[in-house]
């Protein structure tokens, strides 16, 4: 018979932060559905936007000086009339939403072909659980070269690998989102953020220096060394905090049958052969995308400029995740006969889009949200006041990027985009760095840290919906509290580590950030 003192004594082992995680869990289930709660947060919105735009709140605009950004009422009639004139537009416009569906299609083929599952036990069968971790936070951050890739693809494939292996979904979930989202801006490679931010850092830069220019390699020295810190950090949070936390699964908890995902058996020689062909097929899509990118006349390149920036294929890349998960998803169910005719390939993409039901409602509620928090300008205007406060300060010497940090992490929570949000703080954080002298390649630096590590605890995050709903999956109950509990020790051992790595890489032991990238500006 169990001891009365049994439950007492297995709750006092319970370290601290367990039990702070626990209270965060508790606070945030409190919140009502996220549904709900984004049509509250629009209902808010239009209401105090008509009270601050009545007390004249505002703020100058750092790019120019003289524009003065005005908050704009949502309560008056010419509020109304945008948002009765905008309310479809805003949902169908949602970029997230089109993207997350068309690439679902061509996962879906993928999946219901067994096609995902074979390769996911080709993959991990032989992988100790340590390895496995490491590998999906790894993958999760070189995918951010692709874009949506990660957040579409890797975060449901990682929770379906944790739950083949006997451990519990989310603990894989969590660690492919805090790869892919929390780890966003390091990567080996120069993705699409670095020329973007670059842009924006080299225009802020020419206030103080009409002759400064940033490239898009400003940052890759200290990316590249990121990669590996946060790959590393990223797989022992996840071991030694996220899953034991969640204990032991219990697949009764589903909100769907779970009983199609297949255990993790050996490999058939079916399969094998279905593996086989199935990747000379991707070989084949990716000669033929090569060809349309890799030759000067390459027909995907930028029309007017030649080049890979701003093509048509960076542009499109949500069209290759269709194809790439599509076509090699039909070779295979064709090779083990899981696919027969056009059928089969309509039934799996209908059963892909039936699982994304609540998301498709919140995506709703979550885009007319975004949109009135844009109209207003509050976002712009926080940005700004938040950002001079620090300046006011009068702060010098390197601390001050710490603060600098925590005030791009803070603002990272309302403005969830990041070119957004460096467009708004550039201007004012890097002429005022370089005054006291640093240099625009070191600030940039910093920012993308405080841009990164928030991006998992805050709703605003474009993909936030589409984790909650992928976790759903495997926990019928889950709300916010829960998934937000389940990812802040991410966030805080991120933001720990990852500025730690910032003041020695750049502060002891004077390594550049980037090619020919300068640390203080003479």
């Amino acid at each position: 018979m169990q001891s009365p003192n049994n439950d007492y004594n297995a709750t006092s082992k319970r370290g601290w932060f367990t039990r702070f995680l626990d209270g965060v869990e508790w606070l945030g289930n409190l919140l009502p559905h996220p549904i709900t709660l984004f049509a509250v947060f629009c209902l808010f919105i239009i209401f105090i936007s008509g009270i601050a735009a009545y007390f004249g709140v505002s703020a100058v605009d750092p790019r120019d000086g003289e524009t003065v950004i005005k908050a704009v009422s949502l309560l008056n009639a010419e509020g109304i009339q945008r948002i009765v004139t905008n309310l479809v537009t805003n949902f169908t416009g949602f970029t997230p939403l089109g993207t997350v569906l068309v690439a679902l299609l061509g996962v879906g083929v993928a999946e219901r072909s067994g096609l995902i599952s074979a390769a996911m036990r080709g993959l991990v069968m032989k992988a100790p659980p340590r390895l496995v971790t490491v590998t999906i936070v790894f993958a999760g951050i070189i995918s951010n070269t692709a874009a949506e890739l990660g957040y579409v693809v890797l975060v449901p494939l990682s929770a379906m690998i944790f739950y083949g292996l006997g451990r519990h979904p989310l603990a894989g979930l969590s660690a492919a989102f805090a790869g892919v989202s929390a780890g966003y801006s390091a990567n080996l490679l120069i993705g699409t953020v670095d020329p973007l931010l670059s842009g924006i850092t080299e225009e802020a830069a020419k206030i103080i220096d009409p002759a400064y220019t940033v490239g898009a390699e400003a940052n890759w020295f200290f990316m590249m060394a990121s990669t590996f810190l946060i790959a590393i950090m990223g797989a022992l949070i996840t071991d030694k905090i996220v899953e034991p936390k969640l204990g032991k699964y219990n697949k009764d908890e589903a909100s769907i049958d779970l009983s199609d995902q297949s255990s993790m058996d050996p490999l058939t020689k079916q399969e094998k052969r279905g593996l086989i062909y199935a990747g000379l097929s991707v070989l084949v899509l990716a000669g033929i995308l090569a060809l349309t990118v890799v030759p000067e006349w390459g027909i995907l390149r930028h029309p007017e400029t030649g080049e890979v920036k701003g093509s048509p294929f960076l542009k499109g890349v949500v069209v290759y995740i269709f194809f790439f998960f599509a076509i090699p998803g039909y070779v295979y169910g064709r090779t083990v006969e899981t696919m027969r005719t056009d059928r089969d390939v309509i039934d799996a993409m209908s059963h892909s889009m039936s699982t994304m039901g609540m998301y498709i409602v919140l995506v709703f509620f979550a885009a007319q949200f975004v949109n009135f928090f844009k109209w207003t300008n509050f976002g712009t205007i926080f940005a700004i006041n938040g950002a001079e406060f620090l300046t006011n300060i009068g702060m010098t010497g390197p601390i001050i990027f710490l603060f600098f940090i925590m005030v791009c992490g803070f603002v990272n929570l309302m403005l969830g985009s990041a070119s957004a949000q460096w467009a708004i703080t550039a201007p004012i954080f890097v002429p005022m760095l370089m005054l006291i002298g640093y240099s625009p390649e070191v600030i940039q630096a910093a920012y993308r840290i405080g841009d990164s590590v928030t991006n998992v605890i805050t709703p605003m995050m474009s993909y936030f919906g589409l984790i909650l709903a992928v976790a759903a999956r495997y926990k019928k109950d889950l709300g916010i509290g829960t998934l937000v509990a389940m990812m802040l020790p991410y966030s805080m051992f991120f933001f720990v580590g990852w500025s730690l790595l910032f003041f020695l890489w750049v502060f002891v032991f004077g390594f550049p950030v980037g090619l020919a990238a300068p640390t203080y500006y003479n």
